[in-house]
């Protein structure tokens, strides 16, 4: 059994800290300051958080992006860098996103005050979530974490060890009264109806979920579940898989990322959007669209939906991970 009292000496002597501790009284000013430098971009409150986020941020993980790959690091630096430039301020990333959060925490420690930072575990038990947490400060160079979430929570047994005596809720519990962690959520692209139970279980602050078009025509879609619970809860929706890694830029589907990331950040309920890119060009192509951001008509809407009707199978292959 890992001792409480183990973790905050850990956190006193272990790990190297470039701005310091911000506490939670600080929130609202931070919030103001990033917003000060993210006013190009449309902003919303991430649920019950009370933190205005930016509807675009990056995500760390990727079949063809630099952001986790050994091998990539200053090309991975260069995009994490330009976020940051272009006034991106959340950024995603798990403890199983290869070499993703070292990469954060070589560029982003003398901004750590400016950004909401959000890792994950896929650990199901307390002890090795709580293994995982301290992986994750170290390679970030951090001490805390805005947003800590329960990674890829994808069946009924999931659920089931989460909340178990010695289950991973526990160490989320304990990072939060402990000031590690600012809020927690929970993360899933399988069975909705295992995010829905999650979330009627605990007082999760976000939940990350998939929110593309073609996800609307599989046999259990997210929508209908999870994104009444969620609002009726104030639960802060972050919409992830929203290209579905490139799958619905198909001939007659859709055109490019102006429809999909309109399309999810359209969805009521849905805060904001992560998504990783391959390079910076990418990156600010990808910025110029949320900048643009208009919320889509209810027909425009059906009528994207419409186009994805017949390639929704190859678009959620990742319905299948878990």
């Amino acid at each position: 059994m890992v001792e409480k009292t183990t973790r905050r000496n850990f956190l006193l002597t272990s790990v190297a800290v470039a701005s310091g501790v911000v506490g939670a009284h600080t929130l609202q000013q931070e919030t103001s300051n990033a917003a000060q430098s993210t006013a190009t971009m449309p902003e919303r409150v991430l649920g019950r958080t009370g933190v205005k986020v930016p509807i675009f941020g990056l995500g760390g993980a990727g079949t063809k992006t630099p952001l986790d790959k050994k091998d990539r690091e200053a090309d991975a630096l260069a995009i994490i860098q330009r976020a940051f430039e272009l006034g991106i301020r959340y950024f995603d990333t798990a403890a199983s996103y290869g070499e993703n959060e070292i990469y954060l925490g070589k560029v982003l420690p003398s901004h750590r005050s400016e950004i909401f930072l959000a890792s994950k575990t896929f650990n199901k038990d307390r002890d090795g979530a709580w293994r995982e947490l301290e992986r994750s400060l170290k390679r970030l160079n951090t001490n805390y974490l805005d947003l800590w979430q329960l990674h890829s929570v994808a069946l009924p047994e999931h659920v089931q060890q989460i909340f178990a005596s010695n289950g991973a809720i526990k160490a989320l519990q304990e990072a939060q009264e402990q000031k590690i962690v600012r809020f927690v959520g929970v993360t899933g692209h399988r069975e909705p109806d295992v995010i829905v139970e999650a979330l009627r279980r605990y007082p999760f602050h976000t939940t990350l979920i998939p929110v593309n078009p073609a996800d609307k025509h599989h046999p259990r879609p997210y929508f209908p579940s999870v994104l009444p619970l969620a609002r009726q809860k104030n639960v802060g929706v972050i919409a992830m898989k929203v290209p579905a890694y490139g799958k619905l830029f198909q001939s007659g589907a859709l055109t490019g990322m102006q429809e999909a990331m309109g399309y999810a950040l359209s969805q009521k309920g849905v805060n904001c959007c992560v998504i990783s890119v391959d390079d910076v060009q990418q990156l600010e192509e990808n910025f110029k669209v949320a900048r643009a951001f208009e919320e889509l008509s209810n027909s425009q809407l059906a009528e994207i939906e419409k186009r994805t009707a017949k390639i929704w199978q190859d678009s959620t292959f990742y319905r299948a991970w878990g």
